[in-house]
């Protein structure tokens, strides 16, 4: 679990140089703004456009707080909350597409 977070998490962290637009999603500004040297407009762009397909806008929001917080990642994975399983399993299921089309 904790590489796959770590994964999921650095896909988006990838693009983390990329100026962001105006048009930016909350995950790809999330991306742009995270410290990570190996950025790309092009993955940032493809996270996002992965997350608005797999994540509604609510769970957008709150999982892009997860860049600049992984910690809250963690909490939701081991939160025994209903919603927050929920939030997980569409968050797992997103990074693995992320993953899968994104490179």
């Amino acid at each position: 679990m904790k590489s796959f977070l770590t994964t999921a998490l650095c896909a988006g962290f990838l693009a983390a140089l990329a100026p962001a637009g105006a048009e930016a999603g909350a995950i790809e500004r999330a991306c742009r703004q995270s410290d990570r040297t190996a950025a790309s407009p092009s993955l940032c762009s493809c996270i996002q456009k992965v997350a608005d397909r797999s994540l509604t806008a609510s769970e957008r929001k709150k999982v892009s707080k997860w860049f600049a917080d992984p910690h809250q990642a963690q909490v939701v994975r081991q939160s025994s909350n209903r919603n927050d399983e929920r939030l997980w399993l569409r968050y797992k299921a997103f990074g693995d597409h992320a993953a899968r089309s994104c490179g």
